[in-house]
């Protein structure tokens, strides 16, 4: 007996018994098809972490803030903490090899002091207010859409220009105009706590691949042009994605202008002081070598405490807890999809097994006679075990076919979840473990129908 002819008597065992072999693959099923929805919602997931970690300068971003908390030896020092200043970032640019583009940055929030930011009757609701320079756009990973960023001699001068997020542009001046056309206020005056300030530059719109995909489409339904895409009716329930997007939404309420600007014409408590002793929010800073980080971030600490005269008044945030969060949730929810998968494809084989053994109590004879004209036992275990697996896989082919819809109506049903991408491989992984399902529960049988004793089998009634 050849093996198509095995394949073909397995299948005419499945239409013979149609009912019972549908039950019975229901459990292959509805475990391929979650395993490869549970899948594809963890790649979704996955690239959406990643994205806004590479959005948020990448692991070899390393950011600088003050720290009050002394370490306990310290603590009778707490009246010399003075922060991190502009002193620190010479120093640092200056004796720290294993790091570069350090840039300082003072920044304000909206809806933590008296910031506002206006034109005409319209105001932002968040906004976040950096001074910087402009090297920062390389070490936050922005880039400017339209115009240009403002220059060090704007810096140096002091002079009233700044550069916007699309957001800030969207409650401003509305994202499209009455043809809808992209409004690009490039030239036009904004006023930062009523002083009128020039937008030379644009930041492009930062949202994930998804996201852009939901705008396209929604730029399609009519009144969608006047309207704009509002990104911020997306949430994610999750606090992983809730980071990832905080940095997207971030980066869209951006204003950056020059840091001598923000000191000399935005925050009174600079006006007297050296310059080099002005307070920063942070200062920011990128390595050369990932692998280097720990070797970076010591020689980093030297050089503070030489500036800082040994006091421990600063901290370090890499985004090497970012990278574990991610790395963490993505493994907590493969776990999980594994075991529902694996639960729903244990009932399967053990289903396969139960129809199995009724089959081959009902084909008793039929074996019997099988054996008396030559058939060996090889040949039924094969016959027996190509049967199982023709039906686990049948259910598993079923499965794939089921999971786009599957993954839809999850989707549909839970829409703030981070949109599904649903992958080739996972296709191939659900594949795989039914026809591993369909093997293992096969056995059992097979071997009860190659041990059977023809003589005894022709006897069976």
């Amino acid at each position: 007996m050849n093996l198509l002819t095995i394949i073909l008597s397995g299948f005419r065992e499945i239409k013979a018994h149609w009912f019972r072999s549908a039950l019975t693959m229901f459990g292959v099923i509805c475990g391929v098809a979650s395993l490869v929805s549970m899948a594809a919602f963890v790649k979704g997931k996955e690239n959406l972490l990643r994205e806004s970690l590479a959005q948020s300068g990448g692991l070899e971003r390393i950011t600088i803030e003050s720290e009050d908390d002394l370490p306990d030896y310290q603590k009778h020092l707490e009246d010399e903490i003075r922060g991190i200043t502009l002193k620190d970032v010479y120093a640092l640019k200056n004796n720290a090899p294993l790091v570069y583009n350090v840039t300082p940055i003072i920044q304000k929030r909206s809806f933590r002091s008296d910031l506002r930011v206006t034109r005409k009757e319209k105001s932002t609701r968040f906004t976040l207010l950096q001074g910087t320079w402009p090297e920062s756009l390389d070490i936050m990973d922005h880039e400017i859409e339209h115009g240009r960023m403002f220059s060090e001699i704007e810096d140096h001068l002091a002079k009233n220009v700044c550069v916007i997020g699309t957001e800030v542009r969207n409650s401003l001046f509305g994202e499209y105009d009455e043809n809808g056309e992209t409004i690009v206020p490039i030239d036009e005056t904004i006023f930062i706590n009523y002083k009128p300030f020039k937008i030379v530059g644009m930041l492009k719109e930062y949202m994930t691949e998804a996201d852009r995909k939901k705008k396209e489409e929604a730029k399609k339904n009519k009144g969608a042009t006047q309207r704009g895409f509002d990104w911020r009716s997306m949430r994610y329930k999750d606090s992983n994605s809730r980071r990832s997007m905080i940095v997207y939404s971030s980066k869209n309420s951006t204003i950056l202008i020059p840091l001598n600007t923000l000191v000399s014409k935005l925050d009174s408590s600079f006006e007297s002081g050296s310059k080099m002793d002005r307070s920063l929010s942070e200062l920011t800073m990128k390595i050369f070598d990932v692998s280097l980080l720990e070797k970076s971030l010591q020689q980093v600490r030297n050089v503070l405490l030489r500036t800082h005269n040994g006091l421990e008044d600063f901290e370090f945030e890499t985004q090497e807890s970012f990278a574990d969060d991610i790395t963490q949730a993505i493994y907590n929810e493969r776990t999980s999809g594994m075991f529902i998968a694996g639960i729903c494809l244990l009932v399967g084989g053990i289903g396969i097994i139960n129809i199995m053994l009724s089959s081959i109590s009902e084909r008793v004879r039929e074996i019997g006679i099988r054996k008396s004209i030559g058939a060996t036992n090889l040949d039924m275990f094969s016959q027996i075990l190509t049967e199982s697996v023709v039906l686990a896989v049948s259910g598993g082919i079923i499965g794939l076919i089921v999971s786009p819809f599957l993954i839809d109506a999850l989707a549909s049903y839970a829409p703030d979840t981070t949109p599904p991408i649903m992958t080739v491989e996972s296709m191939f992984i659900g594949f795989s473990f039914s026809a591993i399902t369909g093997s293992l529960a096969g056995l059992i049988p097979a071997i009860k129908a190659a041990k059977l004793d023809p003589i005894e089998a022709l006897r069976y009634d």
